[in-house]
Parts: structure tokens; sequence; C-alpha cells
């Protein structure tokens, strides 16, 4: 299914590897020179391992905890910094929107919108999305199973556009907790998209008394091991220099560093389910 892609996407490269594709960036652009540090990074490594690479970074972040909580640098600011990601280190990029008057804002400088879960039946939002002619990435909500998310594709392809991808982000489970079932994975695959496992949302722990987001990212490999094993066609991580200094979500980030001996393994485990 990641075939799909090739031509809705500038710079995406269908290696025909057989691999995964990877979103992977920091939650939110902090600034131009860390953006572009990140995705060069993270291209070399996806390259050197045949890696299809969409940058992913928020323009904005509309839902956090507290009001004294970091939400951005501004956002044409923030888009040109996105713009100029997939101009100079040549893939292309994803970013969020919140609300429907965002979508065409943001399709002027990024290749793929991507819908938040507590969103993902807005029909307006969805509508504008699509009505882009971007690719349109819509995370499952934490509140739906993967079958309840056929209704999403539906409202995206009968509003004309014909490229969706879906994410799973877990379920939540109790008040301050998620839990991934790869049930999901299939169910959602079977409408005919490429499917995405976002790991480290998806090791978060929402709802914490000090109004900051924990997580678990000592899970990462486990969960992006099992997402690839089911059949993910893709896998979403965020990743920064110093998850300890990020201003949004550094508890479930993975450290960049890291990164490139966890996609050596992911790479193994794809060719050995195949």
């Amino acid at each position: 299914m990641i075939e799909s892609l090739t031509a809705a996407l500038p710079h995406f490269r269908n290696t025909n590897s057989g691999q995964f594709f990877l979103m992977a960036g920091p939650c939110v652009i902090e600034g131009e020179d860390m953006a572009l540090r990140i995705a060069e990074k993270v291209k070399h490594m996806t390259d050197k391992l045949q890696i299809p690479y969409i940058f992913k970074g928020s323009y904005r972040k509309a839902n956090r905890s507290r009001l004294d909580s970091f939400t951005g640098i501004g956002d044409e600011t923030a888009l040109r910094i996105l713009q100029k990601v997939s101009r100079e280190i040549g893939v292309p990029t994803v970013t969020d929107i919140h609300e429907s008057d965002e979508a065409a804002m943001a399709a002027e400088y990024v290749d793929v919108l991507q819908i938040p879960a507590f969103l993902c039946r807005q029909t307006d939002l969805l509508i504008a999305a699509a009505k882009t002619g971007k690719v349109v990435n819509v995370k499952k909500g934490q509140f739906l199973n993967g079958e309840s998310m056929q209704f999403a594709v539906d409202k995206i392809k009968q509003s004309g556009n014909e490229h969706v991808i879906l994410t799973d982000r877990g379920n939540s489970f109790g008040y301050s907790d998620l839990v991934v079932d790869f049930r999901n994975l299939p169910a959602m695959r079977s409408f005919g998209v490429p499917v995405v496992m976002d790991v480290t949302h998806s090791l978060q722990r929402p709802n914490q008394a000090s109004g900051v987001t924990g997580g678990q990212p000592a899970l990462i490999e486990t969960i992006a091991k099992a997402a690839i094993a089911v059949g993910a066609d893709g896998l979403f991580i965020e990743t920064h220099p110093t998850p300890a200094t990020a201003k949004s979500d550094g508890a479930n980030m993975l450290a960049l560093d890291q990164l490139e001996a966890l996609l050596v393994k992911l790479t193994r485990v794809r060719e050995a389910v195949r």
C-alpha cells in the first residue's frame, strides 16, 4: 500500500526495498536549526536503510493540558521552517491541523495534513483537509476501535481525495494510561489505505496531576517491533536530540542518537515477516 503514496508526495522515495516508511521528527517546531538538523540526520539513516521518510513537526500545539504549556513559535514562522526542510533536505513533510480554516493555510507549506486523534470525527475538518488535495493522515481516536475509522476514510474519499493514511496511537485505559490493541492495524488496513503505528504517542500517560503528560519511552522498541510484525505499513516516531529539554512530549520521545539502532532492528523484523 505504500506505493499509493509515491505519486502523491513530492520527494517520497519508494525504494522498492519492501520496507516500512517512517514519519519522524520533533513534537513541535522549536526552531529552524533544530528542525533542519533532525531532518538531515534522520534522512541519512533512512537513505542508508532504504526506508522512505516523511519529516514530522507540529507548527502549533493546540491540545495542551495547561495554559502555560509551550504551543509554538508562531504559525507562519513554523510553517516556513517545514517548507524549508522539504526544499533543503528533500523530504516530504507532515503537520497537524486543528480547525477547518487551517487546512488551506497549512497546505501551502506541507505535503501531508494530519488530523489529531481527538478530532478524527470532525466532519468539517476532514472535508477541509480532503479538499486541499494533500495526503490526509488521520489518527485514530483513543476512544475508537479500528473498524470505526472506515467512516473517516469515507468522508475524505467522498470529498474527492483518495490519498488517505490511518494512524493508530493507542486506546484509553482508565483515566491516565493507554494500551495498544494490535487488532486495530489489520482492521484499518482492510480499508485499502496505508496504516501507521504512532509508537511514541501510544506510550503516553496522559492526565497526570501535574498537567504534564508522562510516558514510557523504554517500551518504544517493543511497540515498534510488534507493529511491524502485524503488518504496519509505516511507523510514526517523535524524536529529539535531548528529549529531557524538548518543549512538548519529551516524556515519551526517542532520543535522536538511539533512532538508527532501532531502525536497523526494525528492518530485520520487516524482512523476517515479509
